[in-house]
């Protein structure tokens, strides 16, 4: 659910499925009338293609050692990063080019220092480049896949409380505090499998089919262009820039620190709009995370973040506050699932799954489309005499050092029954048999989401996971319903969103000339990376921060999102305080048509449709973050207005050296937090 928000998914179906068709014939056009391909000879290219085959590194040499290091350390830190903005607003930006960016950076840093010295070292390849992405990705990715800021947090005692002790449907004790032991068996178990679900249809995906996969399309032109003669000049520009943001934002960071002497104190709580507004969390928090990650992310997403802090902070909350007594009862806090809290949060429900079916639905049907397109035109694209000698080449290097079938097959049925053992002894609540069902139908949804995503670029496996929490929490009963529904939302999300990402790396490695099995290995090596890092550093947030306030900085919505889902689908509707339903009704309506008027309206209308999952996260969490992505995006604006060349080039940069200074900066915080060190000063503003 959390990388949903920030993917840029169709404009317009319409318009895809024309652009898409016009291209394809266009392009058949081209190789059919085309004299040099009329009289090409399959054989003439064998010689080319081993002399150029020579030429590419060995899979075995593309991967490194000091990848491997820089991998660890760069993971480390965008995992850092990931659990941050998951546990304060629940969504996770795609990092993936600015993953390809820092890795470029740091090795070219890497060389430099050791030239300095005197020490040769081996040339920076694409391929490594893109091996340290993959490794890198992968590693942050178990952040969102692992479920550490949704389903993995909704287990806790804490949000068990949170959703009420006395709530129908909350058994009692229907709780597992996080631990390190347990996270890292349940991550260990549920993470491999997504490697070898869909390995054996990489050629379907990526050569047969053609699918576009724009994310990983957009980090191998990335790359590429970092490897051309000419780019010394721009990557001096670019590491320059990076290390200056990335300097001012660590440095920031601990400045702020000296100010966080106790409770709503510090920058973070700078009454930037008057104290009335900050009260209703209108304020500019100072957080170089969040306006980095606004940099990164459209306009139309940091936009609707606004429309969707205006809408409830301003207008529906306060006056449904206004309504206690009638609407629920006055003596209760507000914290309860039968006040304001519940409204917040099964609104928000509301609003998730209708944009989630609207766009489920899209998917089905622009990939049915698509399947259906592809099997007329296939036999003609696939044709050798219809591919230019590049072409060959890339296929040719994507083929040649590939996973054997049998492997990937025998890996997942093992991996499977480990998985059916184990996970039932981690959690008695779902049974054996709901496992394997899990696991049997993995596959098949892994293959459609991976197909959406490399039409869409939308991943939906949080989808999938809301429709495995509900079924199994239906199906398991009252007392096991909501930890066998969180646990098997997991192994699915898992599987689906693992399987995906692996592809759209896949996609990018297919454009680097990077060989598949080093892409698995370099892919597996980031998910053990994952499995040891990311419970790690979620457990020192745990022990040093207050994770799960609703009033403090760490408010993890989607944990109580996804258990107060697991409730509904233990106890349906009664489960939702007054009223609550009808505005739930019209929220899930407003979600689906606001989706279907931005598709279907002119592009000039439906570009300034918000986007209902951008606008859910502000209605958990407060307006505060959305002021600091739309100061990211003022700040796009305005450099693409001044300087519209420079701008393409370093606004990924900055936005990595912000996201990166503030991130790294969160260890030594924790570490303070943990060893009860505290600010010497607060400052807090007050009334006069």
């Amino acid at each position: 659910m959390e990388d949903f928000v920030f993917k840029r998914g169709l404009k317009n179906i319409e318009d895809y499925q024309l652009v898409l068709s016009r291209s394809m014939d266009q392009e058949l056009r081209d190789r059919n009338n085309g004299t040099e391909i009329e009289e090409f000879e399959e054989s003439d290219c064998k010689p080319q293609l081993e002399e150029f085959s020579r030429k590419i590194p060995h899979w075995r040499s593309q991967l490194t050692v000091r990848g491997l290091v820089a991998s660890i350390i760069i993971g480390t830190i965008y995992t850092v990063i990931a659990l941050k903005l998951s546990l304060t607003v629940g969504i996770t930006p795609n990092l993936n080019v600015s993953a390809a960016l820092v890795s470029y950076v740091f090795i070219k840093g890497w060389t430099k220092l050791l030239d300095k010295v005197g020490f040769n070292s081996t040339p920076f390849t694409k391929q490594e480049n893109t091996l340290i992405q993959t490794c890198v990705v992968s590693c942050y990715g178990l952040v969102s896949s692992g479920g550490f800021g949704s389903f993995v947090l909704g287990l806790s005692k804490k949000i068990y409380e949170l959703a009420g002790v006395d709530t129908p449907g909350n058994s009692r004790g229907s709780y597992k505090d996080p631990g390190i032991g347990w996270m890292t068996g349940f991550v260990f178990t549920t993470s491999f499998i997504g490697l070898l679900s869909l390995v054996p249809l990489r050629k379907i995906m990526i050569i047969d089919y053609k699918l576009p996969y724009p994310t990983g399309i957009a980090t191998a032109v990335l790359i590429n262009g970092f490897h051309t003669p000419k780019a010394d000049k721009t990557s001096k520009k670019q590491i320059r820039g990076f290390a200056k943001f990335f300097l001012f934002s660590f440095i920031w960071g601990f400045f702020q620190w000296f100010y966080t002497g106790g409770a709503a104190c510090g920058f973070v709580q700078f009454p930037t709009f008057g104290l009335q507004a900050w009260k209703n969390s209108f304020f500019f928090d100072f957080s170089m995370t969040y306006v980095g990650a606004g940099m990164i992310c459209s306009h139309i997403v940091n936009l609707s973040t606004l429309f969707g802090a205006i809408l409830s902070w301003g207008v529906m909350w306060p006056l449904i506050r206004g309504l206690k007594g009638e609407w629920y009862p006055a003596t209760i806090s507000e914290s309860s699932m039968k006040s304001l809290s519940g409204y917040k949060s099964f609104i928000s429900v509301a609003l998730i799954l209708g944009d989630g079916l609207y766009n489920f639905l899209k998917v089905v049907y622009i990939t049915s489309k698509s399947i259906k397109r592809t099997v007329k035109v296939n036999s003609e694209v696939n044709d050798p005499s219809a591919k230019s000698l590049e072409d060959l080449q890339r296929d040719e290097i994507f083929m040649r050092d590939s996973i054997p079938i049998w492997v990937a097959c025998v890996g997942y049925i093992l991996l499977s029954v480990v998985s059916v053992i184990a996970i039932p002894l981690m959690f008695p609540q779902l049974k054996w048999y709901y496992v394997i069902v899990c696991y049997v139908l993995a596959p098949f949804l892994g293959f459609c989401n991976a197909y959406g995503a490399g039409l869409t670029d939308i991943n939906m496996a949080y989808n999938y996971a809301k429709v495995a929490l509900f079924v199994l929490a239906a199906l398991s009963g009252r007392e096991n319903g909501v930890v066998a529904g969180l646990v098997g939302a997991g192994l699915i999300k898992a599987i689906v969103s693992i399987s995906s990402d692996l592809m759209q790396d896949l996609k990018t490695g297919h454009l680097t000339h990077t060989s598949t099995r080093s892409m698995v290995i370099s892919q597996a090596a980031g998910t053990v990376i994952g499995c040891i890092v990311t419970p790690l550093c979620f457990f020192l947030y745990w022990k040093a921060f207050d994770i799960g306030n609703p009033a403090g900085e760490y408010k993890a919505p989607f944990a109580l999102v996804f258990r107060n889902m697991g409730i509904l689908g233990v106890q349906g509707f009664s489960a939702l305080p007054s009223h609550c339903l009808q505005l739930c009704y019209g929220f899930f309506a407003f979600a689906f048509l606001a989706n279907l008027v931005r598709d279907l309206s002119p592009s000039k209308i439906g570009k300034w449709v918000p986007i209902p999952m951008a606008m859910t996260v502000p209605f958990l969490v407060g307006a505060s973050f959305a002021i600091d992505m739309c100061i990211g995006s003022l700040i796009v604006y305005v450099y693409e207005k001044l300087e519209k060349k420079k701008a393409a080039l370093m606004i990924h940069v900055i936005a990595s050296g912000l996201m990166c200074g503030e991130g790294l900066w969160m260890l030594p915080s924790a570490i303070l937090g943990l060893a009860k060190v505290k600010p010497p000063v607060c400052m807090k503003f007050v009334s006069s």
